[in-house]
């Protein structure tokens, strides 16, 4: 389990395939930090750590993950938002969030009002996922408080702090992120679509 609130960026160093499996090697503040087993966070994608040094450590993403999350785009060099699990018994800041990404979306806006950010995005509708205003939603592992809902779109508003350390300084229309959608809504939704 995570929270949805960023530790850390780290940055791609390595990318190597071995048949359908992509080992991913990322520099990273935490890696002193981790043990090989651990599960961290990537964009919002959980994944194990398989090996590490002191400066950086390498996770494992299978094919099912590539095929359903950002994972499949990063390039060496490229910002990666970390977060470690939760520990139980201290404050949750954010949400519940599983680091199991739904799907992804796709950036329609970048607009600066007043101050903040706010990001348009736009999802396949045919997952049957929804986002209600004011309700939580976590792209690329960043927990969220919805803007605007629509159908298949939905909008967020970022403060210059989240700007800053995040992956969102880096999204531009036609960026791809990963989306999870809240733990409880996913529930609800289902339970209502058996009853019916």
């Amino acid at each position: 389990m995570f929270t949805g609130i960023i530790e850390t960026l780290g940055k791609v160093t390595t990318l190597r395939k071995e048949d359908s499996n992509l080992h991913i090697t990322i520099l990273s503040s935490l890696s002193s930090e981790l043990k090989i087993d651990q599960s961290v966070a990537h964009n919002g994608v959980c994944l194990t750590v398989i090996a590490l040094d002191d400066t950086s450590y390498t996770v494992t993403a299978i094919d099912e993950t590539l095929q359903k999350t950002n994972l499949s785009l990063l390039k060496e060099g490229s910002p990666v938002n970390l977060e470690r699990a939760m520990v139980l018994g201290t404050r949750l800041d954010g949400h519940i969030v599983q680091g199991h990404v739904d799907q992804t979306a796709v950036c329609t806006s970048v607009d600066t009002r007043d101050g903040s950010f706010i990001f348009s995005f736009e999802y396949d509708a045919a997952y049957n996922n929804i986002t209600i205003e004011k309700g939580s939603i976590t792209i690329d592992g960043t927990s969220l408080t919805v803007v605007n809902s629509g159908k298949n779109t939905f909008s967020v508003a970022i403060i210059p702090y989240t700007f800053e350390h995040t992956v969102f300084n880096t999204y531009k229309k036609g960026s791809v992120v990963n989306l999870e959608f809240d733990v409880i809504g996913k529930y609800v939704s289902k339970l209502i679509a058996l009853r019916n």
